[in-house]
C-alpha cells in the first residue's frame, strides 16, 4: 500500500506542499529543505516551486539543488545570502495540483486519506484517519477513536480497499493489533 506523501499535515486547496525549509546551509543562501514528495526531480535546476501558504503563494525557480543527508540542499533565485535563506525557514514550498505525478495502481496522496472513516472487515468502526507517519519500512496510519489511537500498518495485506468517493478505507486488523474496547491503553 504506497502512500505518496505530498503534505505534511495538509495542504491548502490548489496547491500541494513538496517540501519544507528546516535551515540553512553556508553563507551563500543555499536552504535546507525536507522532502514531502517521492519525486525528487521536482528540485532540479530551473524548476519553479512556490513559497506558502497558498494564500500568498509567489513562485521561485530553481538555481541549484544537491541531496544531502537525507534531505536537499536548494539555492533559489533571489536568495544571496545566509541571512534571505534565514528568512525562509519554515516555508513550505508548493506546486499546483495539477502538476501531481500520475499515481500507480494502489496508490494515493496522503492528503487523500486524511479524514477517511477507517472501518474493519467485520464492520466496526474504529474512526478517522488523522495522521500519516513515514517509517523506515512502511507508513503508519494514526487512526483517531474516542479515548484512544490505533496505529495501523499500510500494507496491502491490512488496507483491503480505499475509497475516496465514499469517504472509506476498508482494513483487516492483523490479531492483537487493536486493543479491547474499554481496555486502558498501555504506556
Amino acid at each position: 500500500m504506497a502512500t505518496n506523501r505530498p503534505t505534511k499535515g495538509s495542504a491548502s486547496q490548489g496547491y500541494l506542499a513538496v517540501g519544507n525549509i528546516v535551515g540553512v546551509h553556508g553563507i551563500r543562501g543555499e536552504v535546507k529543505v525536507e522532502l514531502l514528495t517521492d519525486y525528487p526531480e521536482r528540485f532540479s535546476p530551473g524548476a519553479t516551486v512556490y513559497f506558502g501558504p497558498e494564500s500568498l503563494a509567489r513562485p521561485v525557480r530553481i538555481e541549484a539543488a544537491r541531496p544531502h543527508k537525507g534531505m536537499m540542499l536548494v539555492k533559489f533565485a533571489g536568495v544571496l545570502d545566509r541571512n534571505a535563506a534565514e528568512l525562509l525557514r519554515d516555508t513550505v514550498l508548493l506546486i499546483p495540483e495539477e502538476q501531481a505525478m500520475l499515481l500507480g495502481e494502489g496508490e494515493n496522496y496522503a492528503h487523500d486519506l486524511i479524514g477517511l472513516q477507517v472501518e474493519t472487515t467485520d464492520g466496526r468502526v474504529l474512526g478517522k484517519l488523522a495522521e500519516i507517519l513515514y517509517t523506515g519500512a512502511n507508513d503508519v496510519y494514526v487512526v483517531n477513536r474516542p479515548g484512544a489511537e490505533v496505529l495501523i500498518p499500510a500494507l496491502n495485506e491490512v488496507v483491503i480497499t480505499v475509497d475516496l468517493e465514499a469517504g472509506r478505507m476498508l482494513v483487516q486488523l492483523p490479531e492483537g493489533l487493536e486493543a479491547p474496547a474499554g481496555a486502558p491503553d498501555q504506556d
